[in-house]
């Protein structure tokens, strides 16, 4: 179309108006087999990730938490732990299905926490709100980032923290290797175990068209955070990122 805008949905090229939905349609395909699978991708690696990431976090009682694109509620779970009676946690994600399982995850843990389905780049909350807030894998399924990180750091209090945990680029002596999991196994994987293959080198592609390191800590100092440092996890394969806002 004429005049349209366009984007990366992995390695192709689409229309911007396009990849919410079809990022939705990756995320419905994979919701239930979602947690099983990632324990496959990174032999457990993950919850070591996330587990970092939540004591980086140091979420303490009363506190106020959003955990954005939280998906099937692994972060939010944690965090509802730690804050207590007089504290919020709030789970949100854009699609309605990895919604439901960390919504009902949550509830099983007997956790009242609001669950809400919103687009990150239009927070449904006022400013300084929150004293942390967190996204784990759902960065780079972001269509506009820069947006999404703006209205991260807008909703965050004064001295508030915002923690990006996402796949980055590895050290090059381990990039071979890892080119070969991902476009081999992890496919292979999606197939056998989640009955889709496409989802999962949608996934493996999208990782790579993630901004690097030092890409992201300029992107989150552009938003206005500031004291942006990251740390690698697994020579690189896995970055957290954490910023303040003023």
């Amino acid at each position: 179309m004429s005049g349209s805008r366009t984007t990366h949905f992995g390695y192709e090229t689409v229309d911007e108006a396009s990849k919410a939905a079809r990022v939705a349609g990756v995320f419905h395909s994979v919701a239930t087999r979602y947690d099983l699978m990632n324990d496959l991708m990174s032999a457990g690696l993950h919850r070591l990730w996330k587990a970092f990431t939540i004591g980086q976090a140091a979420v303490r009682p009363g506190m106020r938490v959003l955990d954005v694109a939280g998906g099937t509620g692994d972060l939010a779970r944690a965090f509802a732990r730690r804050v207590g009676s007089q504290g919020e946690v709030w789970l949100t994600d854009i699609n309605g299905s990895m919604l439901v399982v960390g919504r009902d995850r949550m509830l099983d843990d007997g956790s009242l926490q609001p669950a809400v389905r919103c687009d990150a780049e239009a927070l449904p909350f006022p400013d300084g709100y929150f004293d942390r807030v967190t996204v784990a894998f759902g960065l780079r399924n972001m269509t506009h980032k820069e947006r999404a990180l703006a209205e991260m750091r807008r909703v965050l209090a004064s001295g508030g923290r915002l923690l990006v945990l996402e796949f980055s680029q590895v050290r090059k002596e381990l990039a071979p290797l890892y080119d070969l999991y991902s476009f081999s196994v992890l496919p292979w994987l999606g197939k056998r175990v989640a009955g889709d293959e496409a989802s999962y080198r949608y996934l493996a592609e999208s990782i790579r068209m993630h901004p690097d390191q030092d890409t992201l800590k300029k992107m989150m100092e552009e938003a206005g955070l500031s004291r942006v440092r990251y740390f690698n996890l697994a020579g690189g394969v896995v970055a957290l990122h954490e910023g303040f806002q003023a």
